[in-house]
């Protein structure tokens, strides 16, 4: 499955992408996690939220969407 992962704020700084496209083959938000961790290490150390087509979710969540964005926390004001 090809799927596109968009990154915002300090997860783009340490990725230095805004997006790419990957060729996955994993069922869970979580296996992908771990791929990109293999290509991005510091992510590791990063807190972020996952959204799967717009929707925030677990990683525990089974792929099913063609896009996934990467999100820092949110601050209120």
């Amino acid at each position: 499955m090809n799927i596109t992962i968009k990154y915002f704020g300090q997860i783009a700084e340490v990725t230095q992408l805004e997006e790419e496209s990957l060729e996955f083959s994993g069922t869970l938000i979580s296996e992908l996690l771990e791929t990109l961790y293999l290509k991005y290490s510091p992510l590791q150390s990063k807190d972020f939220q996952v959204a799967q087509n717009q929707e925030l979710v677990s990683i525990e969540t089974e792929l099913s969407g063609k896009e996934i964005a990467l999100l820092p926390p949110f601050s209120g004001g």
